[in-house]
């Protein structure tokens, strides 16, 4: 194991000349604490200047949450609610419809939504939506649902999963949201989320979505009570997938917001990650992560000045305006619902770099 600065360094050179980092080297890369982390975060900033260049790059995109009714219970959310409480909404189609126009006239070019496992939804349900945005959006790409809303669709509806995901091509989804993951580690998903669908499944969902040529993005949130060992595990995992499939588009690490979970109000998690262990998973991923090209820092988990420093540390996305965020901060998350990209092109060009609107697929704009 490289314990000393100069194993250290010797590693992060031979990273620079194409070695494929083991999960025992990326362990102990997470676990660095002191100044050498920087070295990391420095190797990780030219590897990203090498695979995306300068540019910096955001999307113009709008979330559309159908509604915080769920059926589960996920320790890590402050989101979800039952049908009986007294914040529980559900969008009507108009409502839905009410909110494609509105991202359509704002010139959006990807629509995202994700919402709370509603009781009495089916697939028909998940596909009336996707037909409103498509109908009052058009030529708007649609990103939409997770690996766990296509298994409860395909549960509630009596098909297979891999039926859901052809129907939600064909209702105009362009690319699949690659939430639903946390930790693709049972034992903490028992803890977290345990009525969520177990690692194999989401594993299998995303490749049978990739196979069908539905891309989608890839997520981890870390700072709960996971391991180190264990964001290693689900590292791998997703590094696998993209040997095998291609079909992620990016990488985007969660960060988790505690104060308004369950999760954390039970004594269950520690209070978030802090900002080493921030740092450290933007510079860890871009390196580890090898076959992926675009690596996103989420400004609503982290704010901009955290953003900044992700940026200085391997990433190279902003992520969206979004406009409406409710999930981050129904669990306390601070940095609002809207990001301007005035704001974005502060920091872009504090650090020298261009600022580039694109697409969903990273097509610049």
């Amino acid at each position: 194991m490289h314990t000393t600065p100069a194993a250290l360094q010797t590693l992060l050179d031979d990273v620079q000349n194409g070695h494929r980092l083991t999960i025992p080297e990326a362990i102990e890369l997470f676990k660095t604490r002191d100044r050498t982390a920087f070295s990391i975060a420095y190797t990780a900033d030219i590897m990203r200047e090498k695979i995306t260049g300068n540019t910096i790059t955001w999307v113009k995109n709008q979330n559309i949450n159908c509604s915080n009714i769920c059926v589960n219970h996920c320790g890590f959310c402050g989101f979800s609610c039952t049908k009986s409480d007294l914040q529980a909404y559900e969008l009507t189609p108009e409502d839905v419809a009410k909110k494609a126009e509105d991202a359509k006239n704002r010139g959006v070019t990807e629509i995202c939504t994700v919402s709370g496992l509603h009781p009495d939804y089916t697939l028909d349900s998940y596909l009336s939506i996707y037909k409103t945005i498509r109908d009052h959006a058009p030529g708007v790409h649609i990103h939409a649902s997770n690996p766990m809303e296509v298994a409860y669709a395909a549960r509630k509806s009596n098909c297979s999963t891999r039926e859901v995901l052809e129907k939600f091509k064909d209702a105009g989804v362009g690319t699949l949201c690659g939430t639903a993951a946390e930790i693709l580690v049972d034992s903490v998903r028992k803890t977290i989320c345990p009525e969520k669908i177990p690692t194999d499944e989401w594993i299998r969902i995303i490749k049978e979505s990739h196979e069908i040529g539905l891309r989608s993005t890839a997520t981890i949130m870390h700072g709960h009570c996971e391991s180190v060992e264990d964001q290693v595990t689900h590292l791998s995992i997703l590094r696998d997938i993209q040997d095998e499939t291609r079909g992620f588009t990016e990488f985007v690490p969660l960060s988790f917001i505690h104060p308004g979970t369950p999760l954390y109000q039970k004594g269950l998690a520690r209070p978030g990650a802090t900002g080493r262990q921030d740092m450290l998973m933007i510079a860890v991923s871009r390196l580890f992560l090898d076959n992926f090209k675009n690596i996103q820092v989420s400004w609503v988990k982290l704010g901009l000045k955290m953003v900044q420093i992700g940026l200085m540390s391997g990433a190279n996305d902003t992520g969206g305006t979004l406009y409406e965020e409710s999930i981050s901060s129904s669990a306390g998350a601070k940095s609002g619902e809207y990001l301007d990209p005035s704001e974005m092109n502060y920091i872009a060009e504090d650090l020298g770099r261009p600022l580039v609107q694109r697409r969903t697929d990273y097509t610049p704009i």
